[in-house]
C-alpha cells in the first residue's frame, strides 16, 4: 500500500450508492487509490448501475485502475438476508465477525494488509458506518497497525 503523507500506508474504502460515476472515479483518483476490491456478494444486478462487476472493471481500466472482485470477504447470504430483515447491526457485526473466523477471511485480509498498491474496499452503503467493509478494513489494520484507513464519502 502506497503511504500517504504522514508516511504511512494508506487502505482507503468506498461505497458506489449516492454517487454519480463522476463522483466515484473522482475521489478514487483523488486519493491515489490503484485498486479497487470489490468485496460485495452481489455485483451483478442490475441494481447496481455502474458499478456492475464487468463495466466497473472496464472503466477503472480507462484511468488506470485496477480491479479484484473477493467475494469471500463478504457476508454470507443468510446474514445478509436476516440484516435486511431486522436491521440490527449490533447482531449483524457479532455474526460477521463469527464468520469471518469460521471462514479464515483475516487470512484474505492479511494478503491486502501488505499489498504494494493503495487498495481501496469497494461495497454497497454510500458511509462506512453501517457497511461490512468498515469491519474488513478494521481487520487489515489489526493485522498492520501503521495502515491509516481513509473513508472515500
Amino acid at each position: 500500500m502506497n503511504n500517504s503523507t504522514s508516511g504511512k500506508p494508506v487502505l482507503c474504502t468506498i461505497g458506489y450508492t449516492k454517487k454519480s460515476l463522476r463522483r466515484f472515479i473522482q475521489l478514487l483518483l483523488d486519493a491515489g487509490v490503484e485498486k479497487v476490491v470489490d468485496i460485495r456478494r452481489n455485483n451483478t444486478s442490475q441494481l447496481a448501475g455502474f458499478s456492475k462487476k464487468d463495466d466497473l472493471a472496464y472503466i477503472l481500466s480507462l484511468v488506470n485502475i485496477d480491479y479484484e472482485h473477493i467475494i469471500d470477504l463478504s457476508p454470507s447470504a443468510q446474514l445478509l438476508a436476516r440484516y435486511h430483515k431486522d436491521h440490527d447491526w449490533a447482531a449483524f457485526v457479532a455474526d460477521f465477525r463469527k464468520e469471518g473466523k469460521e471462514r479464515q477471511m483475516l487470512e484474505l485480509a492479511k494478503q491486502l494488509a501488505y499489498s504494494p498498491q493503495r487498495l481501496c474496499l469497494l461495497c454497497t452503503e454510500d458511509r462506512p458506518d453501517h457497511c461490512h467493509r468498515r469491519i474488513v478494513a478494521e481487520w487489515i489494520k489489526s493485522l498492520r497497525q501503521e495502515i491509516e484507513i481513509i473513508h472515500l464519502v
